[in-house]
């Protein structure tokens, strides 16, 4: 079987290299990301193997279908950048990994809170500098914190999980309760609530239209002024140019990103060399409040190992006329 794997890196290619012994597929990995231009390099690769910011829309799909693709295999757990009625109309099925590390994510968010609040970043640089002086990076206790946990599925409930072992109080939204963290303490309430109370908020919930910007300028106006803020879920569940107004006055005390709305043409490459055009970017990483990191939480061996094993487990499935963690409309 020969697989297509766009946009890999070399990280990539050692964990599907391992996992395909296996298997035996004919892995092809290309550097490039899938768009309307680059769908030709998958000719005659009868699966391809997507990531997040490879582009799967309608003309793609349709060109990669006459290319002899019969199989769309993500090796990530968010399709929301998959055209599924197109890929339904062309006899195309789409499978997921649905889940491959909870705590690589939930860990990550929790590195950037303990990061932003006893300033690490700032330290870093100054003690390189030979500046060993404290003021400026006086932070505060986690223990006793309110922390907002917008969705409890398998990420948000193992950061929940760890916020209550700092001893915060942690209050959660999410349509299906989690009754294990009600048991060990976690409140769900309302989002308003959950905004209204919060020292730190954190979202782990999936993108659809009723979260797309769900953090806008009318929601952060709602938070407990100086509150944390943290994304290492999707980049448009928030409207980010509205951070830089809610940055500037205060209201806003801390913010920590993984996922940026248009990380697409940014995150994954080096780019050091080059003006940054994105402006809202460019501003976000002049604040001393921000960490921006380019999409890394899921980035540890033990992840990467079950992305690989999963994606390829379900070509197998599929091949075996039996798909599974398949994505339907």
């Amino acid at each position: 079987m020969r697989i297509a794997l766009y946009s890999s890196k070399p990280y990539d290619r050692d964990s599907f290299a391992a996992a395909n012994t296996r298997h035996g597929h004919d892995l092809h990995f290309l550097e490039a990301r899938l768009d309307d231009e680059t769908a030709a390099l998958a000719a005659g690769s009868e699966v391809v193997c997507a990531f997040v910011n490879d582009e799967l829309s309608a003309p793609v799909l349709a060109r990669l279908k006459q290319g002899g693709t019969r199989l769309i295999a993500l090796r990530s757990a968010g399709y929301n950048h998959v055209d599924l009625a197109a890929a339904a109309a062309l006899d195309l099925p789409v499978v997921r990994v649905p889940a491959y590390s909870p705590h690589a994510v939930a860990e990550h968010a929790v590195a950037l809170i303990l990061a932003l609040n006893r300033r690490i970043h700032r330290a870093f640089n100054r003690t390189r500098e030979g500046d060993f002086s404290l003021h400026g990076l006086t932070g505060f206790d986690l223990y006793g914190k309110t922390v907002g946990v917008v969705g409890s599925g398998q990420i948000g409930a193992v950061f929940a999980r760890i916020m209550l072992g700092f001893g915060c109080r942690v209050l959660l939204v999410d349509p299906q309760p989690d009754a294990a963290l009600t048991a060990l303490g976690g409140q769900y309430t309302d989002l308003d609530t959950l905004l209204a109370e919060s020292d730190i908020l954190s979202l782990h919930c999936p993108l659809n239209p009723a979260t797309r910007h769900l953090i806008d300028r009318h929601s952060l106006a709602r938070m407990k002024r100086g509150a944390m803020l943290i994304n290492t879920g999707r980049g448009a569940l928030v409207d980010t140019p509205a951070l830089i107004g809610a940055l500037k006055s205060g209201q806003l005390g801390y913010l920590g990103l993984d996922v940026y709305e248009e990380e697409a043409e940014l995150f994954f490459e080096d780019r050091s060399d080059q003006p940054l055009q994105d402006d809202v970017l460019a501003r976000l990483l002049t604040f001393p409040n921000v960490i921006v990191t380019a999409h890394q939480a899921f980035l540890t061996g033990e992840a990467l190992a079950a992305i690989a094993d999963t994606t390829l487990d379900n070509i197998a499935a599929w091949q075996a006329g039996a798909p599974c963690n398949r994505v339907t409309r």
